[in-house]
């Protein structure tokens, strides 16, 4: 089973994502895609890790190439997120550029395989408006077409506005 979660920046799409998770038996694993840039970050990605050991995520940091994710055992996944993602895959030296949209997609599908629910989390994008110059542009179309793709692969598909989750595919609970 496969849920998307998108929303805006702070409308509580993570938080929402990690609940549909909680329920869920089993184990549970939280894929980081946010790249340590300077001690701010480090600090951040310090007290995210914290957080989500107390909920029983065992984290694992990957910033591009979903690929070389192998799962311990079988489990839960929440995926955090596929904004960070996309961004490195298209700009990162490690990441795979042009080719970001495949490289993403097909790390997606084979976590799929490895995981009994897969959540993934992104920021919906264009509803501040639609232009926007040079790389920015580049990369908001990228993930506006990896999350039209997901969305058609998921079951579920939601968005998260001001903590509140609406369903345009699937149902609530349906993890």
């Amino acid at each position: 089973m496969m849920t998307l979660v998108v929303g805006g920046a702070a409308s509580g799409k993570s938080e929402y994502a990690e609940s549909l998770l909680m329920r869920l038996d089993g184990r549970r694993y939280y894929i980081a895609t946010m790249q340590p840039f300077g001690e701010e970050a480090l600090a951040r990605i310090r007290k995210h890790r914290a957080m989500r050991a107390l909920k029983r995520f065992e984290t694992i940091e990957c910033s591009t190439n979903l690929l070389s994710v192998h799962l311990p055992e079988r489990g839960n996944v929440l995926l955090e997120c596929m904004s960070n993602l996309a961004a490195n895959e298209l700009y990162a030296p490690e990441g795979a550029g042009e080719a970001a949209y495949d490289a993403i997609l097909t790390g997606v599908d084979v976590l799929r395989r490895q995981c009994d629910a897969l959540v993934i989390v992104s920021n919906e994008v264009f509803t501040g408006g639609n232009q926007y110059a040079g790389d920015t542009d580049h990369y908001l179309h990228l993930l506006a077409k990896v999350n039209r793709a997901l969305a058609g692969r998921a079951d579920n598909v939601c968005e998260v506005i001001c903590g509140q989750a609406y369903y345009y595919k699937g149902r609530e609970g349906a993890v």
